[in-house]
Formats: structure tokens, C-alpha cells, sequence
């Protein structure tokens, strides 16, 4: 089973290293976010309390929803279930090897009576991972 998956994505994946790049950086983010230093993390989320602009060439955005379907898709196939934040860095870190801004969100809200979290990324006026953020209350926001 695995040699058929291993050929088929050396054989017909015309973005292996995208692939690549998204599965070392959602394992990297996984690593972080469990074992790291909350400080440490957002700094590397971005610039604090800031958004980017809604405005963004079509070829950009083009390029970021592409890394964004790759990253989610991606991670729904990984052993380890993989959480929001863990995307939305990995796709947001895809984005800034590529000087394509976004902006990250953090939120809480309410499911079945009980508080969680959740974070989503917007690029333009397109929100490419994690929804909309629609239900959360937006904590933070951090500009890459």
C-alpha cells in the first residue's frame, strides 16, 4: 500500500516539492506548538495586532490558495491529527518564503458548551485555511 502511494506521488504529483516543504513544516509546527515556548512561537507568527491588506494580485492568490489545498490535504492524510494552527503556520510560512502577505487569526467560541480554539489565515480577501473564523471571537491577529 505504501509503495503504491510513494509511486503515485513521485510519478504524478507535479508539486512534490511543495509537498515536501508543507510536510516537514507541519511537522515542524506540530513539534513547536507541543513541546516550544509560547513567546518564542509568536514571534515567529508575525507581527502582532496587524492585518495585511485585502487587496492582492490574482497570480498571488492563486498561489496561495494552491499552497493552502496542498497543506490541508496534506495534513488530512498524515498518522497524527494535525490542528488548525499547525496549517494555518505551515501554509502562512509557505506564503512568506514567497513574500505573499496574510494574516493570521487566533479566536475562541463555543462548542456544545465548552471553550475552544481556533485559528485561521486570510491572504487578500480570501480566507485559505480554517474557515472564516465565523462563531470565534477574534483574540489576536498577526501580520506576516
Amino acid at each position: 500500500m505504501f509503495g503504491t502511494h510513494l509511486l503515485g506521488f513521485i510519478k504524478y504529483n507535479k508539486h512534490k516539492r511543495l509537498t515536501l516543504n508543507a510536510y516537514l513544516y507541519t511537522f515542524y509546527y506540530r513539534i513547536r506548538i507541543r513541546f516550544g515556548d509560547r513567546t518564542k512561537l509568536e514571534k515567529i507568527m508575525g507581527i502582532k495586532g496587524e492585518e495585511s491588506s485585502m487587496e492582492i494580485a490574482d497570480e498571488k492568490l492563486y498561489i496561495a490558495t494552491t499552497i493552502a489545498y496542498h497543506v490541508n490535504r496534506l495534513t488530512q492524510h498524515m498518522p497524527w491529527k494535525e490542528k488548525c494552527l499547525v496549517r494555518a503556520l505551515s501554509v502562512q510560512r509557505l506564503l512568506k518564503k514567497r513574500k505573499i502577505p496574510s494574516t493570521l487569526y487566533l479566536g475562541v467560541g463555543l462548542e456544545d458548551g465548552v471553550m475552544v480554539a481556533h485559528a485561521w489565515l486570510r491572504c487578500g480577501n480570501a480566507y485559505i485555511t480554517g474557515g472564516t473564523g465565523e462563531g470565534y471571537a477574534t483574540v489576536e491577529r498577526f501580520r506576516a
